[in-house]
């Protein structure tokens, strides 16, 4: 076990960084982040930052001579500074676990290999294998098998033709054309696993997206318990079949007929657990220390029902919003991840607001985002 005052590393510096670092912080651990942005949101409140680039020797070298662990915030950091730390102190989640999340090829042949549904889909390699494909994966989603995000490196694609076009679009690189999925909504569980093996599931999410992008986390989802026992019953065989260290998030699709299929895997915390700070009795960024540094993970208990809305750079167009309906609210809580431009898209932080129930923290947290932002205001159903 590593106790209190020990150096905890982390690769990357992002929003996820930053909440892990507040979270080792109140622990009594220190943080070291290593992350090339001068501002990253991590790194401005990091006891360490190394402003180096990920596969940079030196600051590898500094991070593990330093630290007593190491984890990540992101799936997309090179394998070999995984496989590089790993050989010189404490990495979790292993960098092979990490691999299968890297890539939606591999990921989907996981999720077969488990036993778990997924939606229909083609391997595609070359061009010319959009001549053979089924018909039936038509209409459908192109998304490249490796580095895709929040909708990027994603197109919606009705024919062959459109899927060629964007398959020149994103550079020829392997992708997997999935067929449409008459969705009834889309949940997502994280789940923690210690060293010990010990796993435990924080509630259902169910999650509502605008753009590709996470908007509105319902918690608990509004979903039968026999689906949502399901949910957490497969995120749990995944961790387990990975051998999984640490905080890792799953997202499915629910179909119109009932039916659970695995979408992918994030292996760190998630933006759909970003509610476990405020309505549960351990946070997930709580719980992604305590495995990292094999202490017993914590309670995932939930408090209160909740609902957590994401607030994009969108909501700054007119000027930074005007935060005083959130604070007049004893029910809400504001969360900033200290990013220094507001962009369309760029996440920059959430609130959450605890209800009676599910349905009641929604209303009042789209009434609350409707004077936030009202220009961006939508609905959530």
């Amino acid at each position: 076990m590593i106790f209190p005052d020990a150096m905890l590393g982390m690769l990357g510096g992002g929003q996820l960084g930053r909440m892990f670092t507040l979270a080792a912080h109140s622990m009594g651990y220190r943080v070291a982040v290593l992350d090339p942005d001068p501002l990253s949101p991590a790194g401005a409140i990091a006891d360490v930052h190394l402003k180096a680039a990920y596969q940079d020797r030196e600051a590898l070298q500094q991070l593990s001579d330093s630290c007593a662990a190491v984890t990540t915030e992101f799936e997309n950091v090179p394998a070999e500074s995984l496989r590089w730390l790993a050989s010189h102190c404490i990495v979790r989640p292993a960098s092979e676990a990490v691999a299968v999340a890297q890539d939606r090829v591999r990921e989907k042949a996981f999720f077969r290999d488990c036993g778990l549904g997924i939606a229909h889909s083609a391997v595609i390699d070359h061009a010319d294998d959009l001549v053979s494909v089924e018909a039936n994966l038509f209409p459908g989603i192109l998304k490249r098998a490796r580095f895709g995000y929040d909708g990027k490196g994603q197109a919606r694609v009705a024919n062959a033709d459109e899927a060629r076009a964007a398959f020149k679009k994103f550079g020829a690189d392997t992708c997997v054309l999935e067929k449409l999925i008459d969705l009834a909504c889309e949940v997502s569980v994280v789940v923690a696993r210690g060293a010990d093996g010990v796993a435990r599931v924080f509630p259902v999410a169910e999650n509502q997206h605008r753009h590709g992008i996470l908007d509105v986390c319902i918690v608990p989802a509004r979903v039968s318990a026999t689906l949502a026992q399901q949910a957490e019953q497969a995120a749990m065989r995944i961790a387990e079949r990975l051998r999984y260290v640490g905080v890792l998030a799953v997202e499915f699709f629910v179909t119109k007929s009932g039916e659970l299929l695995v979408n992918e895997i994030a292996p760190r915390p998630h933006n759909s657990g970003h509610y476990t700070i405020d309505a549960c009795a351990t946070s997930q960024f709580e719980q992604q220390a305590r495995a990292l540094c094999g202490l017993a993970l914590g309670d995932t208990r939930l408090l209160a029902p909740v609902v957590m809305v994401n607030l994009l750079g969108d909501a700054w167009a007119g000027g930074v919003p005007d935060w005083r309906c959130l604070f007049e609210n004893p029910r809400a809580k504001l969360h900033l991840y200290g990013k220094h431009e507001a962009r369309p898209g760029r996440k920059m932080g959430h609130f959450t607001v605890l209800g009676d129930s599910p349905d009641a923290a929604l209303v009042e947290a789209m009434a609350l985002r409707a004077a936030l932002c009202p220009a961006f205001a939508l609905t959530a159903a």
